[in-house]
């Protein structure tokens, strides 16, 4: 489909820009705690663990919430899509019950923050929607607003909603709030450094040394000494659990434009139809609302991401009429096998190392309720729900099973390189201007992109995470590792983890 679908540009991060850099790390230094990332989880575990009186450092490879938290629609719900009725028939109602209290008191606990330190975040209450267009649907909704109820939300199923298009039903929870994620983030930021927190961006955390106490090197050489070290990186940059094989990144596209205020929806609306279709409004001046529709999710490395974005500009257009796209962004979260978080000790062996991981889209809640879980634990206390998300839970064939399979089936296609979904070029000369593919060269498959002066780039195709062939996403100008959700740009510089090293630069005469 032939759309304009606006500038690649993230809303959240233009309005909200990132101001002067705090310096990288370039020296050693010694801490209570050491943080690795700085998203909503990374930050928000910060926080709560400088509030309780301990030193922090956190360590960010990029800026201060620019990577997922920054590309997200930043709706704070507890009704994740579905998720209730599964869980009663996978893990119990009681592990329902832990679940929406743990989400619903995170939605309150950030409230609480922004009270405290004052913040101007674009806070707004409002409803949340699991809906259906489609009246196979209805059943599924029907059970999830008696499993969510059950659980202790305020769900009840409604059949009218306030979207401009008829719906066969919907799940909706009061109560719930949308906001402005960076501009949260960025003001728990300047507390932390009030508080006395030391904050590193442009610091790429490469190896961690566990132990009493524990020790992180960083890119530069400089390293870090801390009793406790939690990895909040979103897919982990450490697995010595192997948490890899439980977790599915996915990658999901996210289309704004302007809407007159008196159109406005007003509520929050997800729905898994058509891969995913899901809707917010923020506020702009001159009586209009930002209209916010994501979906399209895929597989890093798998789709072709212009085609994408047309067709969700067809399906917004198509349902809002016509509409003038500003921005446009993707974002990228992981899919643990059970549908649950993964927050808590790293692996079996853990004393002082810690993991936020496997948010399933939905960690702006999901980071809040992690920093408060992890600054429990390193407390040395229990919460309520340490269970629930503990990543060392024992892989369950009931729940998990399916979803693992599947993973591992997609994993192990790319591992043995038996299909190359980076394009249809058999050589160089067949990359168009603004294209990339994965081409074989002198017996060596080379990751190679052709800019729009024409100029080649060449690194190696194996992402340095664990050697799977990366593709290239022409929209977004990265190469994408399908397998974990690894990115590059055309350079080969690390745009996402999990990979901590650069792909290898080409020389295609050499190759």
């Amino acid at each position: 489909m032939n759309m304009d679908t606006g500038e690649q540009r993230s809303y959240w991060i233009e309005t909200a820009p990132p101001g002067d850099p705090q310096p990288s790390l370039d020296a050693d230094i010694t801490v209570d705690v050491a943080v690795i990332g700085a998203g909503m989880a990374g930050l928000s575990t910060a926080w709560e663990l400088a509030r309780a009186g301990r030193s922090v450092a956190v360590l960010e490879a990029d800026r201060l919430a620019a990577g997922v938290t920054g590309h997200t629609t930043a709706k704070l719900s507890a009704l994740h899509t579905l998720i209730y009725a599964r869980l009663r028939r996978t893990r119990g109602s009681e592990a329902a019950k832990l679940y929406a209290r743990s989400q619903t008191e995170a939605i309150r606990h950030a409230a609480a923050v922004v009270d405290e330190l004052g913040i101007d975040c674009d806070w707004e209450n409002t409803a949340a929607y699991t809906f259906a267009e489609e009246p196979e649907g209805v059943a599924e909704l029907k059970a999830e607003a008696e499993a969510a109820r059950e659980a202790g939300l305020p769900a009840e199923y409604v059949t009218a909603t306030g979207l401009p298009f008829p719906v066969a039903g919907a799940v909706r929870v009061t109560e719930q709030v949308q906001f402005h994620p960076r501009k949260y983030l960025l003001a728990l930021a300047d507390d932390l450094r009030v508080r006395g927190a030391q904050i590193h961006e442009n610091t790429r955390v490469v190896g961690l040394k566990e132990g009493e106490p524990c020790r992180l090197e960083t890119e530069s050489g400089a390293t870090v000494t801390a009793k406790d070290v939690v990895v909040a990186t979103h897919y982990p940059i450490f697995d010595r659990a192997l948490l890899f094989t439980r977790l599915s990144p996915r990658r999901e596209l996210v289309l704004a434009a302007p809407i007159p205020a008196a159109q406005d929806p007003h509520g929050m609306f997800i729905t898994t139809e058509q891969r995913t279709r899901s809707l917010r409004t923020a506020p702009l001046t001159d009586g209009q609302r930002l209209l916010i529709v994501t979906g399209e999710h895929f597989a890093p490395g798998t789709a072709d991401v212009e085609e994408r974005f047309g067709r969700l500009a067809g399906w917004a257009t198509d349902h809002f009429g016509e509409l003038t796209f500003t921005h446009r962004w993707a974002t990228q979260d992981n899919d643990s096998t059970d549908s649950v978080p993964l927050v808590g000790p790293l692996h079996p062996g853990s004393r002082h190392a810690y993991v936020a991981t496997g948010f399933g889209g939905w960690g702006l809640s999901g980071g809040i309720m992690a920093g408060r879980l992890l600054a429990t634990l390193i407390a040395g206390e229990k919460s309520p729900w340490s269970e629930l998300y503990d990543p060392r839970r024992v892989l369950s064939a009931v729940r998990e099973a399916p979803a693992f399979l599947k993973h591992q089936a997609h994993v192990a296609r790319h591992f043995v390189g038996d299909r190359l979904p980076s394009g249809p070029a058999g050589s160089v000369d067949d990359i168009a201007p603004g294209d990339g593919a994965v081409v074989r060269v002198g017996g060596h498959r080379c990751a190679v992109h052709r800019d729009d002066g024409g100029e080649l780039h060449a690194v190696s195709a194996r992402c340095t995470h664990l050697g799977c062939l990366v593709a290239f996403n022409r929209a977004e100008r990265t190469w994408e590792c399908p397998c974990h959700g690894s990115r590059f740009d055309p350079d080969g510089h690390i745009v996402q983890g999990p990979a901590t090293r650069p792909l290898e630069r080409r020389d295609l005469d050499e190759a």
